[in-house]
């Protein structure tokens, strides 16, 4: 038996071409492009049940290099459709899947409206992640074995020290990711700002954000975020540009 994953939606007046698509997740069918309304597109494999749905399914979302596989398949496909340059491509979440392919154009079809404004908002554009860390300039705070004896006082005050400086740092570092935002967003059509830590996370990021970017400014960008790395760098921050990506953050259709 089999269910139908369901890995983007695709408004494009022709259909979207599969030629050359990535196999997608483990265990899928070929990625196939099924009109659901005039010009909207649904993306989709058939999976077998046995493997994403009930136990199967539990058994994956607890087996780490498992999900990683069936998210990379899933994003390569999304990718193969977006950047076909006449398409305006929704990502579906990981795991989205319906008993048929009836059923998933049925429900795309109910939520006809908030998509076509999800696609009004995204056409023409791609997203660029940018993250933010203080760079690693820890004072040394170890006294050499040959190192003259000092005074308790001086001791003390030089730890203050260590910590004023320490703290001057990382101020300017946060400052300095401070205006990233601020300087990207407005060169954007949208941004958004993730402000919850990954629980992994050893040394959360002092910005980590998405900006949604038109492609007529993609080069005003990158030169835009080029600057503000330089910036950062005399702060003592570190600026990590990646992309351009599908819309992730900024096509929810629900």
């Amino acid at each position: 038996m089999t269910a139908t994953y369901l890995y983007c939606l695709v408004k494009a007046a022709k259909t979207p071409s599969v030629a050359q698509a990535p196999d997608g997740v483990p265990g899928a069918g070929a990625p196939d492009a099924i009109l659901v309304t005039p010009a909207l597109w649904m993306v989709a494999a058939d999976v077998p049940t046995d493997l994403y749905t009930g136990p199967g399914l539990e058994h994956a979302l607890v087996d780490l290099d498992r999900v990683g596989r069936i998210a990379l398949g899933h994003e390569a496909v999304v990718e193969h459709f977006a950047k076909q340059s006449t398409h305006t491509v929704i990502p579906l979440k990981l795991f989205t899947m319906f008993s048929s392919r009836e059923k998933a154009a049925a429900d795309i079809r109910a939520r006809k409206a908030a998509i076509e404004r999800t696609m009004k908002r995204i056409a023409g554009a791609e997203e660029w992640g940018v993250r933010v860390f203080p760079a690693d300039r820890s004072p040394a705070t170890s006294v050499p074995a040959d190192a003259p004896a000092i005074s308790g006082a001086a001791f003390l005050a030089a730890k203050k020290q260590a910590r004023d400086v320490a703290r001057t740092a990382r101020l300017a570092a946060a400052e300095a990711a401070t205006h990233v935002f601020t300087r990207l967003s407005a060169i954007a059509r949208d941004a958004h700002q993730r402000v919850d830590a990954p629980a992994t996370a050893a040394t959360p990021p002092l910005l980590d954000a998405a900006f949604l970017v038109p492609a007529e400014k993609r080069a005003a960008f990158q030169k835009a975020a080029q600057r503000e790395a330089e910036a950062c760098q005399r702060a003592g921050a570190e600026l990590a540009l990646t992309g351009p990506w599908p819309a992730y953050h900024f096509a929810v259709a629900d």
